[in-house]
């Protein structure tokens, strides 16, 4: 396995053994992308470009640090595999907009590195209109798209029409169904079950009425990990609606439990948030 960190970035054999396979070295790590080995290891493949490598900070982010260890709580501990579902701590700020039309979200590891964003996908005109003059938008379907780093999907939100309670569609990029995200309840603090083949496999539970902070347990109603909403500061807090949220993974979780969980620090801001605005 190739870990000297001079090594170039480029497509190389894939270290975890895969026959006639090539996997891309960033110059630091490995990434999640493959292709088939169809050309001499170290180069690029010939029918699409070079994965775009974004940049990142030279040190750990002071303001990110802050945000998880003084407002949120958690210690700093040792760094994952630098993706979404292996960093053992996710921190989620939803983009800053005097007027949000779409909720983006960026989503970077406990030192600020970027692991990738999230995006609303799909919002036709209509659906912008009425989420600037009215609520009424809430009540619609809603889809999120999960990027890693790279731009890559790699899960997909649905969030269906709905009137009371909220349900979200979990699946991955080609459609494939992961599981459910499903609203319990709607008085007192906020529960929702993680569901799959309709056999619930974990919950999240909000731990106050205003649903700022969740535990997420398992089906055996253990703590795996805890969704903790922090300030954004004075200026976003009185002229913007966007939210900032430490989702802390207290150790790694099989699937399809972790795809669920990491899921779970945009599904409920976007549960929640929406029915704020209105009646829900």
């Amino acid at each position: 396995m190739t870990t000297q960190s001079n090594t170039p970035a480029g497509w190389y054999p894939d270290p975890h053994g895969a026959a006639q396979t090539l996997r891309y070295w960033d110059g630091t790590q490995w990434t999640e992308h493959t292709n088939p080995a169809q050309q001499a290891a170290g180069q690029v493949p010939p029918q699409q470009p070079a994965a775009h490598i974004p940049p990142q900070p030279q040190g750990p982010d002071a303001k990110v640090q802050r945000q998880v260890q003084k407002q949120a709580g958690v210690q700093g501990g040792g760094s994952g595999g630098g993706t979404l579902f292996t960093e053992p701590v996710l921190v989620v700020n939803q983009k800053a907009k005097l007027i949000e039309l779409t909720n983006e979200y960026k989503v970077m590891d406990q030192n600020g590195r970027d692991l990738g964003s999230v995006t609303q996908v799909g919002q036709s005109a209509l659906k912008k209109i009425l989420r600037f003059v009215s609520s009424l938008d809430q009540f619609m379907t809603h889809k999120l798209e999960i990027r890693d780093a790279y731009g890559q999907p790699q899960l997909l939100l649905t969030r269906p029409a709905k009137i009371f309670k909220s349900r979200v569609i979990v699946s991955r990029p080609d459609g494939a169904p992961i599981g459910e995200i499903v609203q319990k309840n709607m008085i007192g603090k906020i529960n929702f079950a993680m569901m799959v083949n309709g056999q619930q496999v974990g919950a999240i539970k909000a731990e106050n009425w205003r649903a700022w902070n969740f535990a997420i347990v398992d089906h055996a109603d253990n703590e795996v990990a805890r969704i903790t909403k922090t300030w954004e500061g004075l200026a976003k807090t009185l002229f913007t609606t966007a939210d900032n949220y430490v989702l802390q993974i207290h150790y790694q979780l099989p699937e399809p439990l972790l795809s669920l969980v990491v899921a779970t620090a945009l599904t409920v801001d976007t549960a929640l948030k929406q029915d704020a605005r209105g009646w829900g």
